[in-house]
């Protein structure tokens, strides 16, 4: 800790980290701006999974006919989306151009909170620190582009064209199709950062290696049940799509934890 740190005292502390929210809030602001002023290619990218031309469709359509199994190709299909209230769309592109802020200014955000805590970290906890908000970061965005280009078109598909009658036509709401597309790239992204979590529970010495190790059949069987939890469709290839990467994690968490373990003895 460096010595003009040492003799600040609490007020300059909360001096400063009113500067760093701020700074934080100014960059989230404009970065909410720019978007909110992108608005066609903003929801030009959101709205993608529910065109027939998405490129997960084209793609599983290109496997049909070189594996010549016909249902693996979607087909054609069209989503009538709607909206009811007055105020509906305009809430929803702020909204939208709110979370889109938050992303676009994460890392500056992660950066300006570990300078302020930084100082009070020693040379190895500012290395570990560093790796973990980067790795941290990675997973989160791997579980939200997971959720974009595979769990959520299928998602969107299955519903979207599901009928218990021809007579009741489906009209997707602005407001739902938003919604779930939110929250489950919300959910994905928190739940790729099982690792982190491991990591630190092995620092308290909460969980162990041979813990995890033994409990591999249950955890298998509780990814299930939170895949099928954040999964809105009843097909098993969905569930699988998103069991499996979150059981690679649990497995990469054992090798996490096994590693702290090591580390720190």
């Amino acid at each position: 800790m460096a010595k003009n740190e040492q003799q600040m005292t609490f007020w300059e502390h909360v001096e400063v980290f009113r500067k760093v929210v701020f700074r934080c809030l100014a960059v989230w602001t404009v970065c909410a701006l720019v978007a909110f002023c992108f608005k066609d290619w903003l929801f030009g990218i959101i709205f993608a999974p529910a065109q027939a031309d998405f490129i997960l469709y084209r793609g599983m359509c290109k496997l049909s006919q070189l594996t010549h199994i016909s249902v693996l190709c979607p087909g054609d299909f069209t989503a009538q989306f709607i909206n009811i209230e007055l105020t509906s769309q305009f809430m929803t592109h702020l909204k939208v151009a709110l979370w889109t802020g938050v992303i676009a200014a994460f890392p500056y955000l992660i950066y300006q909170l570990y300078g302020f805590i930084s100082p009070a970290l020693y040379e190895q906890e500012k290395r570990y620190s560093v790796m973990l908000i980067g790795f941290g970061i990675l997973l989160f965005a791997l579980g939200v582009l997971l959720n974009y280009f595979i769990i959520f078109p299928f998602s969107f598909r299955f519903l979207s064209t599901y009928q218990v009658q021809e007579a009741v036509v489906n009209q997707i709401s602005l407001k739902s199709y938003i919604d779930t597309f939110l929250m489950l790239s919300l959910l994905l992204g928190i739940v790729f950062e099982l690792p982190i979590l491991a990591y630190f529970l092995a620092r308290l010495g909460i969980i162990e290696t041979s813990m995890l190790k033994r409990y591999r059949k249950h955890a298998f069987v509780a990814i299930c049940i939170i895949a099928a939890i954040i999964t809105p469709t009843a097909d098993v290839f969905t569930l699988m799509l998103v069991t499996l990467p979150i059981y690679l994690l649990y497995e990469a968490s054992i090798l996490i934890v096994k590693h702290t373990k090591r580390t720190s003895t």
